[in-house]
């Protein structure tokens, strides 16, 4: 493996979102040993940014599940945020639904909060052309030509390095793509069910915790 790449929400945190000790420390030796991080997350790129910079990570930034992509080299808009309007305004119309939190910041997709039964939400706005992922933490509307897995090749190709030598930990539905991608597939004991059955390890600790596991276990060697 030459990079690692990893979720944030449930993987890197606690369930409330609150990031964990062990795998701030676990990341920040990976980059120290020579491991690039790369980020791999729903959340908004400001967002990402920001805990790229107090992370210390420097492999790359994918976020808005694949809709956005920031790397050394370039920064692209790969999701039609305007595919996902009008599945959100049905959406609206029908069910008392409102958007995460600086959810106008996002650039590719509509992120909800998770008010409303994620089949709902996918029952309803089944005839537009759009995926629905419940990460657990918010419900996404997102352009249904890009995921995390599609994106997180554009990083490697920037690095110069290709998706089978990275190591990829995750914990939801909306990983699946990336981690199908990556050299080695993790997910946190915490994953859901389908994520758990195609990777190559599930570790033992959940949340953050677990990454730090892998990270020490395959990457650190410990």
């Amino acid at each position: 493996m030459k990079a690692v790449a990893v979720d944030i929400d449930g993987t890197i945190t606690d369930k409330n979102r609150k990031i964990c000790v062990n795998a701030i420390n676990a990341l920040r030796k990976a980059e120290d040993a020579g491991y690039p991080v790369i980020l791999v997350t729903g959340n908004v790129l400001c967002t990402a940014k920001m805990v790229s910079t107090m992370l210390g990570t420097s492999g790359g930034i994918v976020c808005e599940n694949g809709g956005v992509v920031y790397t050394t080299k370039r920064n692209l808009i790969l999701g039609d945020v305007k595919k996902c309007s009008p599945a959100y305004e049905l959406l609206k119309s029908q069910y008392d639904v409102e958007k995460t939190e600086f959810s106008d910041l996002r650039l590719s997709e509509i992120a909800i909060k998770r008010t409303i039964d994620v089949n709902t939400v996918k029952k309803t706005v089944k005839n537009f052309d759009v995926v629905v992922y419940d990460t657990k933490f918010a419900i996404h509307i997102t352009d249904p030509l890009v995921n995390k897995g599609k994106s997180l090749k554009i990083v490697a190709e920037d690095m110069s390095i290709t998706t089978d030598e990275i190591l990829a930990i995750g914990d939801s539905e909306n990983d699946l793509e990336f981690l199908e991608v990556a050299g080695f597939k993790v997910a946190v004991s915490n994953a859901d069910d389908e994520l758990k059955e195609n990777t190559d390890y599930v570790t033992k600790k959940a949340y953050g915790d677990g990454a730090a596991e892998a990270i020490e276990k395959f990457i650190l060697n410990k």
